[in-house]
């Protein structure tokens, strides 16, 4: 039976979990008549998804508005369909001219500033924006490409946190509505 229980779970979400069932597990655990999250992680992505409870549902959207801060693992010279690791491969580029990883770190400082300051995203096809009541992911499983208008966010702070060339991890500070596998392809262009 559904308990009142109000506040918010810090909820450390592993991959492979979709926000929503990261939502369905802490409610049920709970006991919890109301339950919601303050943003959608990608299901692969890990972090804190935080999840309010009872009346604390009524202060979702005050956490779905806050800035976000995100910690990403960047592979440069590999384009695929989703964005992320786990899609399909589109395109692959060298990255052989980029000899060593002072050489990225000199290329990446003179690129990321460029990216700091609000600038306009397209959200990805994979994404769980919705267009007449459906998730764009459904769409683009489908095979079917929507139209999709730019977005204005902001990027507060990009930094880099270690280089591994090809891979790249950076701490970005961002609005809401980022995404960050946009942003990586973007640099990555």
């Amino acid at each position: 039976m559904a308990q009142r229980i109000d506040g918010v779970v810090l909820l450390d979400k592993p991959n492979g979990m979709s926000s929503q069932s990261a939502v369905t597990a802490v409610k049920r655990h709970f006991q919890a008549e109301k339950a919601g999250h303050t943003g959608t992680l990608d299901p692969m992505a890990t972090g804190l998804l935080p999840i309010c409870l009872g009346e604390a549902t009524k202060y979702s959207q005050d956490l779905l508005d806050a800035d976000k801060t995100y910690i990403a693992t960047v592979r440069f010279g590999i384009e695929t369909d989703t964005g992320d690791a786990e899609g399909q491969v589109l395109s692959e580029r060298s990255t052989a001219e980029v000899v060593d990883n002072l050489m990225a770190k000199t290329l990446l400082e003179a690129i990321l500033p460029k990216f700091i300051g609000e600038i306009e995203q397209i959200p990805p096809m994979f994404s769980a924006l919705k267009r007449d009541g459906k998730p764009l992911y459904e769409y683009a499983r489908s095979g079917v490409e929507i139209e999709r208008e730019p977005r204005k966010i902001t990027i507060y702070s990009i930094r880099l946190v270690a280089i591994h060339w090809p891979h790249v991890e950076i701490e970005v500070h961002c609005s809401k509505g980022t995404y960050i596998r946009v942003l990586a392809q973007d640099i990555g262009n």
